[in-house]
């Protein structure tokens, strides 16, 4: 029987493109999306089994071929050998019952109807016991009726095959009880057998297709459900974080205007600055969460805080280490920046990439470790940009209430952000109390 084939594999939603693939596939990541599992096709090659049973039909032949031949006398030349080369001719071929079912029944009837004709045409060629007491079917039949309703993929003719072998075994036109029951018993009986195995597995792998299709479906309302809520808090931070910074940046520019104190004007300025340096950074978060496609082409078209715009390649340092570096120093944060190799060969994303994860692990340093030093190496080679921000332990007292401000997921989002660009990242204490920061990232991200 064949199993039923169930609304999923139908269904035009589960072959849906979500945007956590969308996104995979702009970055080169192999999507995690659920999908159906390949169904293994039958071998030719002979199992364990296969073999067991093989060496077991082909002894029971065997002994009852040694058997006639020791305590029936008169049977021909070649009887009861000659029956016994057609018993292990049909044995043999059961090692292709999983991938030719009907083709070994089929074999199995025509030797059937074989050793019926050789009782009147050649008594006791074939079949020793002629005298009807005997079921004139090879040992092998009901292996090759189970297998045939079992791996057929065509029943009826698997049916057709059975209904055949059956009257040949039962031999209707000589009516006896116990011919007609082992007839049955040996032919029939294993073909119902086979309709039941078939008939669960067939319900097994609906079962499973339907619990497939029920988790791809359940996996699409969880990105929808994710998507729609990232749309959510871009909507909520564009129209409240960036209306409160485009505030703060007004009335910084306003202070510089009116104030007459140079100071606090140079103190305004810098305030303005930065207010506008986290407006452009809110923009490429908004974007991130709208769209992840549109934030790729946006991080890739190089556009960011730094101004710099599109190019073939664009170095770490372009993107501002050095003034992140001076914006350490000046707030007494010991820092040592030093680079090698060619850094105008790396490409905007990743740029932009190492600024964040250097500019993450200063800000931890200032937070947790107060008065420790710093050290930040990039190295550029031929295909990756190494880094590595290593920090001392700290000699002054942390200050509880900056340590714990934050989220607490820097590192975690600077991690998915390294891998999403096909790079590796670390992060651990070290064994003098010190802190160090590592990530090897490629000079050119993946595209899908």
């Amino acid at each position: 029987m064949q199993p039923a084939r169930t609304a999923g594999e139908q269904r035009p939603e589960a072959s849906q493109e979500t945007p956590a693939q969308s996104s995979a596939q702009a970055t080169g990541q192999p999507s995690k999306r659920p999908g159906k599992r390949p169904r293994k096709r039958p071998s030719l090659r002979p199992t364990s089994s296969d073999i067991v049973l093989l060496t077991v039909l082909i002894a029971l032949n065997v002994v009852v071929a040694v058997w006639n031949e020791t305590h029936h006398e008169g049977h021909p030349r070649f009887g009861p050998w000659a029956g016994l080369g057609l018993q292990v001719v049909v044995v043999v071929v059961l090692v292709v019952r999983r991938v030719w079912p009907l083709v070994v029944l089929g074999v199995a009837t025509v030797s059937a109807v074989l050793m019926s004709l050789s009782v009147w045409w050649v008594p006791g060629l074939l079949v020793t016991s002629v005298d009807g007491s005997g079921v004139w079917v090879p040992l092998a039949a009901p292996f090759a009726a189970y297998s045939a309703v079992v791996y057929s993929s065509r029943p009826r003719g698997a049916w057709v095959l059975t209904g055949v072998l059956t009257l040949v075994a039962t031999r209707l036109w000589e009516l006896s009880f116990a011919v007609a029951a082992s007839g049955v018993l040996l032919t029939a009986v294993p073909a119902l057998l086979g309709m039941y195995v078939a008939a669960r597995r067939g319900l097994i792998v609906a079962l499973t297709e339907r619990a497939e299709r029920a988790e791809r479906e359940q996996f699409l309302l969880a990105e929808r459900a994710r998507a729609e809520e990232r749309v959510r808090l871009a909507g909520e931070m564009h129209d409240v974080v960036t209306h409160r910074v485009s505030l703060m940046v007004l009335q910084a520019g306003a202070l510089r205007v009116v104030s007459s104190d140079e100071r606090v004007r140079a103190e305004a300025e810098g305030l303005r600055a930065a207010g506008c340096q986290a407006l452009e950074e809110l923009r490429d978060l908004v974007g991130v969460l709208r769209s992840p496609e549109s934030a790729v082409g946006l991080v890739d078209s190089g556009v960011g805080s730094s101004g710099v715009g599109s190019g073939s390649g664009v170095g770490v340092g372009d993107w501002g280490l050095s003034v992140l570096v001076e914006e350490c120093r000046a707030v007494g944060v010991e820092v040592e920046l030093s680079e090698s190799g060619d850094r105008s060969v790396s490409s905007p994303v990743v740029a932009r990439t190492a600024y964040r994860i250097v500019q993450e692990a200063l800000t931890n340093v200032r937070k947790h470790a107060p008065g420790s030093g710093v050290r930040v190496e990039v190295r550029y080679e031929a295909d990756r940009v190494r880094l590595r921000v290593r920090n001392s332990a700290p000699t002054a007292v942390v200050d509880r209430e900056l340590a714990s401000s934050g989220s607490g997921s820097g590192l975690k989002g600077l991690r998915q952000r390294v891998e999403l660009v096909g790079g590796t990242f670390e992060s651990g204490p070290r064994p003098d109390g010190g802190f160090c920061v590592e990530s090897v990232l490629p000079m050119e991200a993946p595209h899908g």
